[in-house]
């Protein structure tokens, strides 16, 4: 007994000892289970509908001469490919592209510029829009090329890196849970007749703020502080009324302005030029051939896209090159089977024995799984003929056109 009482009073004495000595320390770290999660996965996959995998029917392009290489291309400056990410903002990615681009050949200067900064002003003039109507628009989150310039002419441009409409470490644009606010309180305020357009516009500011942050009110430029306008003006040496607007619509009458009748186009622009089908396709080659890019838009939801090899092209099963002419491209548009998709930018061009190509900047998550060259597609002249619907230019590239339209 007393053996093992003095045996029992050694280990305690001994343990109090090396508790002692020992200085343990303590971190945080991730917490993981990954049965756990396993059974979640195993669970999860067992209680999901089964579905079958989505298909579609799309061209077959063996055999086809296809451009497998940007490097065939004449190209025109073009900044690097931006993901627009979760946003339907591409008619201001494609449309600020194309400012870099002619920033460039103004004044040979490399910019980036803030699509954020544009997209949060026109956010700004819808809900204004939305005021004066009563709320009878359509509000969306996609507008039209004219738009950028229209907001540049209010508001003028900031480089990228002063606003760039991201939270710290986010890694896409994402604008799904941000126009879901803003449509919800609009909507409200038409239910609730609380027309305030001060209040509202006040509202809606709070709200891009929250997901984009504030936008600058003045820049220092190479140790001048100067407001957006004068950068756009005296720096860039962009004047937006340089710019110009056209399409090629059968339903209006040639050599007129019409308004491009989508409803993105919220505003109502009226100030599309409209021309013949040859006359459109002639500016578009002459002006990147020129050496001017395009920003241009339309539809891209057709089986002749595949973004695994980067092309567009028209199945002739869909129509024969030699049938692409103004009723066919209008009678889809009437139709509905072609719709105003996405804006794009094109960049440059070859020649093929099988017709022309166009080199086309994308921010749309399609052109990303193009391995080669993701961020661009090879669009074949008969897609842009039939497909694409109205395209920006400089006016030193349409005088010849624009001399054609009467003046008042």
């Amino acid at each position: 007994m007393k053996k093992q009482i003095f045996i029992g009073l050694a280990l305690t004495l001994s343990n109090a000892i090396f508790a002692q000595d020992r200085k343990d320390q303590g971190g945080m770290k991730p917490y993981v289970n990954p049965f756990m999660q396993n059974i979640k996965q195993k669970m999860s996959d067992y209680r999901s509908e089964k579905k079958n995998q989505d298909q579609r029917f799309q061209m077959d392009y063996t055999g086809i001469d296809l451009p497998k290489s940007m490097s065939e291309f004449k190209t025109v400056y073009n900044t690097p490919a931006m993901s627009q990410g979760l946003t339907n903002t591409c008619w201001c990615f494609s449309t600020l592209s194309f400012f870099e681009t002619e920033v460039n050949r103004l004044t040979k200067q490399e910019v980036h510029l803030s699509q954020s900064y544009i997209v949060y002003w026109e956010y700004v003039e819808k809900a204004k829009e939305f005021v004066r109507k009563r709320g009878d628009m359509f509000v969306g989150e996609g507008s039209e090329s004219n738009a950028v310039t229209r907001m540049m002419q209010m508001y003028g441009v900031v480089p990228y890196e002063t606003y760039t409409g991201l939270k710290p470490n986010q890694p896409f644009y994402d604008h799904v849970t941000l126009f879901d606010e803003i449509n919800k309180y609009l909507q409200s305020v038409k239910t609730s007749g609380a027309w305030n357009e001060d209040e509202v516009v006040k509202t809606v500011q709070s709200i891009l703020k929250f997901h984009m942050g504030e936008p600058p009110v003045n820049l220092s430029i190479a140790g001048k502080v100067m407001s957006p306008q004068k950068y756009m003006s005296d720096v860039l040496k962009l004047n937006p009324s340089d710019y110009f607007e056209f399409m090629s619509m059968k339903q209006y009458p040639y050599w007129t302005k019409a308004e491009y009748p989508v409803p993105d186009n919220w505003w109502h622009s009226s100030e599309y030029y409209n021309i013949p089908l040859e006359d459109w396709m002639n500016l578009i080659k002459t002006s990147i051939k020129s050496g001017y890019s395009i920003a241009i838009g339309g539809d891209v939801s057709e089986g002749g896209m595949n973004p695994e090899l980067g092309v567009a092209m028209v199945p002739s099963y869909d129509c024969p090159s030699s049938a692409i002419d103004e009723n066919a491209r209008q009678l889809r548009f009437s139709n509905g089977t072609t719709t105003d998709d996405h804006g794009i930018h094109m960049i440059g061009w070859c020649e093929k024995p099988n017709g022309m190509w166009f080199l086309i900047k994308d921010s749309g998550s399609s052109s990303r799984n193009n391995p080669q060259n993701p961020g661009y597609y090879y669009y074949h002249e008969d897609y842009v003929k039939l497909k694409m619907m109205t395209l920006t230019v400089h006016r030193d590239m349409a005088k010849d056109v624009l001399a054609k339209f009467p003046t008042k």
